[in-house]
């Protein structure tokens, strides 16, 4: 599906433009989107002020507006996308007179803050991307780490209009794409949790999110060489698929097309505010990693003879939830800053007994179709593994600084935090949750 086709299925977006030299354009896309705008408010940090934002800035005087810039972090300090600036950033919007535009110059989490802050104040707004490093840019919702600490997604309205300018993100630090490209291959093994889930009756099915991000996933990913040279044409794809990652979010108005387990691990990490060689570790470069994790995971189940399943046994071993289910759970987050986050979100995706083996009993008699469905779905994690190295992105978990056992160690937590059905939670549900995580994190044991 190509990007005008995917702004017609989406809720809050009326203009993208990804190509070189588009950036020029971004007076006119806002006087067509925002024709009551008056007074443009500029949010950058240091570093995408520099790639674009004084450009953008001179672009809106010359044609006649009012121009405010506002700099987080004016030290150059590097920061996540945390809650606490959304008031600093809300206060740099309301300070301006009506017929204010807030334009978002920046990647992920200027995006992701100005997003929240003007969906707070009932603002529509317009971002110029500077990094081909995240699928955010156009989703429904901003990823923020809470008040209390916990990384979640919060609802709010998309940009109304997207700028992504190739000729820009080139000037990004080259590992930006890396991060972006290590994202947008999340994909795979996000649709395979999708439609396992789907399957299984554990979660909804929308056809235009899923053919939004999927049909031309394979081509958006398809040449790591040439995005790792930069290259127009790879690059453009690249980034229109990034793109079309978070249209599909809008038409759904969820995450679930774009994410699933490996996101959960990444989120662990930005929760405990992880970090290697004295810098936080992007979502990306975190990303990248549980992807192949995940990838390998879902070939271990694919592996398993599933006419093997004792379902008898499962539902027998299975605890219900006020006899066992809940203090297990609280057993996992006990020692965590969130300890009722895991009964918040696991609760609600805890069967009975009963639900367990109906669900168990379809999925054995249906595998030979469910498992065709994940095979066509999946990237091989030797692919996964060789594209993430092109783009000299992070392959295994000490490239960000955690240990082989991090994943193993912290699997339940990452099946139990979030209200999502995906292959962790099947694999539990039969239990081979270890067993799998194990042969999926064995090729990292055996490196030298």
């Amino acid at each position: 599906m190509t990007v005008k086709e995917a702004l017609a299925k989406a809720s809050d977006t009326l203009k993208c433009l990804v190509g070189e030299g588009v950036v020029a354009e971004t007076v006119p896309v806002a006087r067509e989107v925002f024709p009551h705008a008056k007074k443009i408010v500029i949010i950058a940090d240091p570093r995408t002020w520099a790639a674009a934002g004084e450009k953008v800035e001179a672009l809106f005087a010359n044609a006649g507006y009012e121009t405010k810039k506002h700099i987080l972090e004016p030290d150059g300090k590097i920061f996540h996308a945390e809650y606490s600036y959304i008031a600093e950033v809300k206060d740099a919007i309301v300070s301006c007179s009506e017929g204010v535009l807030p334009v978002a110059v920046g990647s992920g989490v200027v995006n992701d803050l100005v997003k929240r802050a003007s969906g707070e104040l009932g603002v529509g707004y317009l971002v110029v991307a500077t990094a081909a490093s995240v699928d955010g840019y156009s989703s429904f919702g901003a990823s923020l780490s809470s008040p209390e600490g916990a990384k979640q997604t919060y609802a709010c309205p998309a940009p109304k209009a997207i700028i992504a300018d190739i000729d820009i993100m080139r000037t990004a630090p080259k590992e930006m794409a890396s991060y972006g490209f290590a994202d947008l291959m999340a994909k795979s093994p996000a649709g395979a949790d999708w439609i396992l889930a789907a399957e299984l009756g554990a979660t909804e099915w929308h056809e235009d999110a899923w053919h939004i991000v999927q049909d031309s996933l394979g081509e958006a990913i398809g040449d790591a060489e040439g995005v790792a040279k930069a290259e127009t044409a790879a690059l453009t794809r690249f980034v229109e698929g990034l793109m079309l990652g978070g249209f599909a979010m809008q038409a759904m108005q969820s995450s679930r097309p774009a994410s699933g387990a490996e996101h959960m691990f990444s989120h662990i990490l930005d929760m405990t505010h992880h970090s290697f060689n004295g810098d936080l570790v992007s979502h990306g470069a975190q990303v990248g990693v549980f992807t192949l994790f995940m990838t390998r995971f879902h070939e271990a189940l694919l592996d398993f003879d599933m006419n093997s399943l004792d379902v008898d046994e499962c539902v027998e071993r299975w605890p219900e939830w006020n006899d066992a289910g809940e203090a297990l759970v609280r057993d996992v987050f006990k020692d965590s800053d969130f300890p009722m986050l895991g009964i918040e979100q696991s609760k609600p995706k805890w069967e009975t007994k009963e639900a367990l083996r109906e669900t168990l009993t379809k999925a054995k008699a249906r595998w030979g179709e469910i498992s065709e469905r994940l095979r066509r779905q999946l990237v091989p994690s030797s692919e996964i593994e060789r594209r993430l190295k092109v783009v000299n992105a992070p392959s295994c978990p000490k490239d960000i600084g955690v240990d082989n056992d991090f994943i193993e160690r912290n699997i339940l937590f990452a099946m139990f935090m979030r209200n999502r059905y995906n292959a962790l939670d099947f694999a539990y549900r039969i239990g081979k949750l270890h067993e799998f995580a194990a042969k999926a994190c064995a090729p990292w044991k055996t490196e030298k």
